[in-house]
């Protein structure tokens, strides 16, 4: 069976992408690699929306890019505040903490963000090093508004950093508007490209504050030492070695992000708005509630509470009718949720199919709901594409 996947990562792949990734492997010194690899740093920066960004794309996953901005700016003993939105934002305090560093996390209740406020509160009463926020959880499917949080990190003399693995080429950044020192990303995700490289996009305020470290980097894969110069001499169209890239990944990047940009930002950030909305309209007519509060859910996915009297068995049946969705991951709620993926090359028609997929499951679950609400719902917004 071809089924529909619709987690949160990976996602579905354009066929132009999948068709780059099948290329014959080539060199990594060939030049037509050495164009596309220097072409995609360089189109990265649009993705972005940075004029003066290092851009880097390293052979990992996303956990790899959150361990790259822990390794490269923290030095023992310094102090990191962390805004708290779920799993991924516990595992980011606990990268920093290898690295010695003492965190500070402010919380709110599950399914929300803690206040503008209660970050500033922190900041004022103590010098941090770094402000870290996760722009989308992908336990929670809270989406936290970064951009008062560059502002708040330069006013107080913190680097900003970003967590924006389930966000990046679907949810609304900018990342020199904003001021964020560093966001960091995967591949799978809304950049649509299969798993495997992790993305970083560097400030010189950031880079300047690691030339400037004390101590050496005690991650020598992750050393933004070793990986600069890589990353500049592709940039200009120079064979550089410091570890094998993943060829084959990079041509499906270069494919994907002439995809991403010839759309448009804009018109991409619209996209995953009017399907996120389309979809949590289908959830809303069919009596689900969501995990996230309204007004801080996510446009790249959706957390949804099980209705009561079905559990997880309810993804079996959808899976039985030709659509994958996603368990919950948050220990505190694992349970009671799954989650859906929407983002990157996903189609209004995606959505109905798993919409419908999710009506079919649900009444095989003895759920009861009238037929045909959530694709009525979501078709009223499908309108708007």
């Amino acid at each position: 069976m071809n089924e529909l996947l619709m987690i949160p990562g990976p996602v579905e792949f354009e066929p132009a992408v999948l068709q780059a990734m099948a290329t014959k492997t080539s060199s990594h010194i060939s030049p037509d690699f050495i164009e596309v690899f220097g072409h995609s740093l360089e189109r990265l920066r649009e993705v972005f929306l940075t004029e003066e960004g290092q851009p880097f794309v390293v052979a990992g996953s996303g956990t790899l890019a959150m361990e790259m901005a822990a390794a490269n700016l923290i030095e023992p003993g310094d102090r990191v505040l962390l805004v708290d939105t779920g799993y991924f934002s516990h595992r980011f305090a606990s990268i920093c903490e290898r690295y010695g560093a003492g965190v500070t996390q402010v919380g709110a209740i599950l399914g929300d963000v803690p206040s503008l406020e209660e970050v500033e509160r922190n900041l004022r009463g103590a010098k941090y090093k770094l402000l870290l926020a996760t722009h989308v959880d992908t336990s929670t499917g809270v989406l936290v508004d970064v951009a008062p949080l560059g502002s708040l990190a330069r006013r107080y003399g913190a680097l900003s950093v970003v967590d924006s693995v389930c966000a990046t080429g679907g949810e609304e950044f900018r990342q020199e508007e904003w001021g964020i020192d560093i966001c960091l990303t995967a591949s799978q995700k809304a950049l649509g490209v299969p798993p495997g490289l992790a993305i970083l996009m560097v400030s010189p305020r950031a880079l300047d504050l690691f030339r400037e470290r004390g101590t050496p980097v005690a991650n020598y894969y992750a050393d933004f030492a070793n990986w600069l110069p890589i990353m500049e001499a592709y940039e200009a169209r120079k064979a550089s070695y410091f570890g094998t890239p993943p060829v084959n990944l990079i041509y499906a990047l270069g494919e994907s992000l002439e995809e991403i940009l010839g759309q448009g930002m804009e018109a991409r950030f619209r996209h995953h708005r009017v399907i996120s909305e389309a979809f949590k309209a289908a959830m809303t007519a069919l009596g689900l509630k969501q995990v996230p509060a309204l007004e801080v859910a996510a446009h790249t996915m959706s957390a949804i509470y099980y209705p009561e009297g079905v559990g997880k068995e309810l993804l079996g049946e959808i899976r039985e009718r030709g659509v994958v969705v996603a368990g919950g991951l948050h220990p505190q709620i694992k349970e009671r949720y799954f989650r859906v993926g929407h983002m990157g090359g996903v189609s209004g028609g995606h959505i109905l199919a798993t919409v419908g997929a999710i009506e079919g499951a649900l009444q095989a679950s003895g759920y009861r709901f009238e037929l045909g609400a959530g694709l009525v719902a979501a078709q009223k917004v499908l309108k708007e594409l």
